[in-house]
């Protein structure tokens, strides 16, 4: 008879509560999982707190419904797979603006990620250099070549299509600069375009019509009562041992086994287990990766991380625009890079008491100083940034809270997505037991780290004999 298996995750973000989840549907009976968390919560960046009464994330605030082949996305599918897919909600306003100029304008449509497809409709908002997007008879990208988003939308459109709308939308997902961030990486679906179409509108407009959407169709869901219910449901559905405050601090093989050093220095505990998804940040698993696998470690452990902080306001009936939020160009010379309104966005947030929800993303990267703020300078400033933005000077805050998120988002450079390859594909030759999953690898976003994890998942098990039949 068969020795069940010993399997252990280690991160218990949503990454790992889904490759958790997917081993406990496929592999076979008996299989014990572990997820080991080093903080003394589950859900990485998926935080529902409490503000002035109700409900507000203090993390993530929602998902993509669809993947980038206009299937449905791998959130939406760890929902249904949980049994919550009835508590799925919608943002009840969708359009957002940007503050430029002293104003808000609303974001134009028909660009992706910011990069038009049609440059009449920015033409509010940014003044595009068309004749540098001219057909020069080639595509515009090599099979293999991968380049920062900016340099190509630069080169193209100019400046102002990436200062003004461009920086703006990679900034409020990565935090990032659209300079320094690779097209493959952050913009997969532009980037396959890219190396067939030969010129980037052509390219937006074909990637669009690559992963056509339902007019109507929603875009983002979030689900009723928080985003923590996600996390809550996947880890009971995992069945596994949650093991918190659980820090791992050496990985060791052991001719096709491993071995786990866990818990503090001076008091450790060794576990073995038959297989390892290594569901962290890329900088812990490159430290964790260091003795196994000197080289991965070194592709994956260059990758840097931009700190955000999240500061929400409860605002006694201000008026706000129907608006459900905006987004900020670094060249407005604010703190603030993002602000959602929460109570507008989302009409299951909305309270009859009148308290608006107003949550606003300080900090991009290499501007880490401004987050040695304190809490209260965050909160006042992010009050006066807000007033000057909408005009008008907005009520003091029934209450605050101030979110911060050290290390959190991936600055993906030109080529990142090559070097992660050839670390898997490295780590799999020698290691087949020992899988890599997460944002820091493959993206960032919850469908994207489900996949990861699920993905993860699948390697393990295949590598371990097969899924249970």
């Amino acid at each position: 008879m068969r020795r069940p298996w010993r399997i252990a995750v280690i991160g218990g973000g949503i990454t790992g509560l889904a490759a958790a989840v997917r081993l406990r549907d496929r592999a076979p009976a008996g299989t014990e999982v572990t997820v080991y968390e080093q903080s003394g919560a589950l859900g990485g960046k998926l935080r529902t707190g409490s503000l002035a009464g109700g409900p507000v994330e203090f993390g993530a605030e929602s998902f993509l419904m669809r993947d980038p082949a206009g299937g449905e996305s791998g959130a939406v599918a760890l929902v249904r797979r949980l049994g919550l897919d009835a508590e799925i909600v919608h943002p009840t306003v969708g359009q957002a603006a940007l503050a430029v100029d002293g104003g808000l304008r609303p974001i134009p449509g028909g660009t992706l990620v910011g990069v038009p497809g049609d440059l009449e409709k920015v033409a509010t908002v940014a003044e595009p250099t068309a004749a540098a997007d001219l057909d020069g008879g080639k595509p515009l990208l090599g099979p293999d070549e991968d380049v920062a988003v900016g340099a190509l939308v630069r080169a193209r459109l100019g400046d102002q299509v990436v200062d003004r709308l461009v920086d703006p939308m990679l900034g409020g997902v990565y935090a990032g600069r659209a300079d320094d961030l690779s097209l493959v990486t952050t913009m997969p679906a532009l980037a396959r375009a890219a190396r067939v179409e030969r010129t980037l509108t052509g390219a937006v407009r074909a990637a669009q019509d690559a992963a056509p959407r339902a007019p109507g169709a929603p875009v983002f869901g979030a689900l009723a009562g928080g985003m923590s219910r996600l996390v809550e449901a996947a880890a009971t559905a995992s069945g596994a041992t949650i093991r918190l405050g659980a820090t791992v601090r050496d990985l060791t093989p052991l001719g096709g086994r491993w071995r786990l050093t866990v818990g503090p220095t001076r008091d450790p505990e060794s576990v073995e287990v038959d297989a390892v998804v290594l569901a962290v940040p890329a900088r812990p698993a490159a430290r964790l990766l260091a003795e196994v696998d000197p080289e991965a470690a070194t592709r994956i452990g260059g990758l840097d991380y931009a700190s955000v902080a999240l500061v929400s306001l409860a605002l006694p009936e201000p008026e706000l625009p129907a608006l459900s939020g905006f987004l900020v160009p670094g060249t407005e010379g604010l703190l603030i890079k993002a602000a959602t309104f929460f109570t507008t966005k989302w009409g299951h947030l909305r309270r009859p008491d009148g308290v608006a929800l107003v949550r606003a993303s300080v900090g991009r990267y290499g501007e880490e100083r401004q987050l040695q703020l304190s809490d209260a300078d965050l909160v006042a400033t992010v009050h006066r940034e807000l007033s000057g933005v909408l005009g008008t000077t907005l009520p003091t805050p029934l209450a605050s809270h101030v979110q911060r998120w050290g290390g959190a988002l991936p600055q993906y450079t030109p080529g990142h997505s090559d070097r992660v390859a050839a670390a898997r594909t490295a780590l799999r030759a020698a290691h087949p037991t020992l899988a890599l999953a997460g944002a820091g690898y493959d993206g960032v976003g919850i469908p994207v780290c489900v996949r990861s994890g699920e993905t993860a998942a699948e390697e393990i098990i295949s590598a371990l004999g097969g899924a249970a039949t």
